[in-house]
């Protein structure tokens, strides 16, 4: 009995130091992130093995990220690809698989200014390599995806749709709005069409609309599946698929892509698909109202 006594007490004592603490628990888990990452740094300056040199930067990139240190795990990762062969004894898989998580990381800290430049000096590595071709497409539809516009950017798009009519995403502000690039030809664009359709059967009265950017090619396939379908919102066409003006400025490279702009004109979600787009529709629509 004196023994369980005496833990309990322990056991509240502990209860209250934690208690007297300022520090959250946030707060204890970057102040070490901080000191395991200070610690590691100071390992790397002794010139360890290669092997434990690689696996304190792997350890270094996990704190770094915790700590949002986009730049310091910019350095790494640009290290690692500074260390590769270039031109034709590039490895494809390691460079490209570095590259990517490198550009993530740039366009989370630098900007994507950063991370295009980035790019551009990777169309150059590769070049003498028997695959340049193929890699500089590649390269070319990595620069086209960080031109997305993210979650919180605003988003800014006007056009003459297919009925003539002109549409400004300016003009509704106060509105909840869907911007759907996709495309007849595209099966997942169609399969989740009937789910877009009914949340704005459901919803459009109370503020939100839809917007269709088709990279269609072909006119009157488009139209007959409009009719056909019954779908009420305006669409965008210019008969020039993935090379579409729209797709290029926002960039796209695989469909379907849709944004959510919310009533102050900036995005609330991406790739929303099922329920999920109507919850963050609903969502979206209250915080407009309330914002009204």
């Amino acid at each position: 009995m004196k023994i369980k006594l005496l833990g309990i007490a322990i056991f509240v004592g502990m209860l209250g130091v934690q208690g007297a603490s300022a520090e959250s628990a946030a707060d204890i888990v970057t102040r070490f992130e901080k000191e395991k990452s200070a610690a590691l740094e100071a390992y790397l300056k002794q010139d360890p093995r290669p092997q434990d040199a690689a696996e304190a930067q792997d350890a270094l990139l996990f704190s770094y990220e915790k700590l949002k240190d986009f730049d310091k795990m910019g350095a790494i990762l640009e290290s690692r690809l500074a260390a590769m062969p270039k031109g034709a004894d590039l490895p494809p898989q390691e460079y490209f698989g570095g590259l990517q998580v490198l550009l993530q990381v740039l366009r989370a800290g630098p900007g994507r200014e950063a991370a295009l430049a980035r790019v551009e000096q990777a169309k150059r590595e590769v070049e003498g390599h028997p695959q340049a071709t193929e890699m500089k497409e590649f390269i070319q539809q990595i620069a086209a995806e960080l031109n997305q516009p993210e979650v919180g950017d605003e988003m800014k798009l006007a056009f003459t749709c297919l009925d003539g009519h002109e549409v400004d995403l300016e003009k509704l502000r106060g509105k909840v709005v869907l911007v759907d690039f996709w495309a007849t030809w595209c099966g997942p664009c169609v399969a989740e069409m009937p789910n877009v359709h009914a949340t704005y059967e459901a919803l459009h009265d109370q503020g939100f609309e839809v917007i269709g950017i088709s990279l269609d090619e072909d006119e009157a396939a488009l139209k007959s599946f409009i009719q056909e379908n019954k779908i009420p919102w305006p669409q965008s066409f210019s008969g020039k698929g993935w090379e579409s003006p729209l797709a290029q400025k926002f960039g796209i490279g695989s469909i379907p892509a849709t944004f959510l702009v919310g009533g102050d004109g900036k995005i609330v979600g991406k790739d929303l698909r099922g329920t999920a787009l109507k919850e963050a529709v609903t969502a979206a629509l209250k915080k407009a109202e309330k914002g009204k």
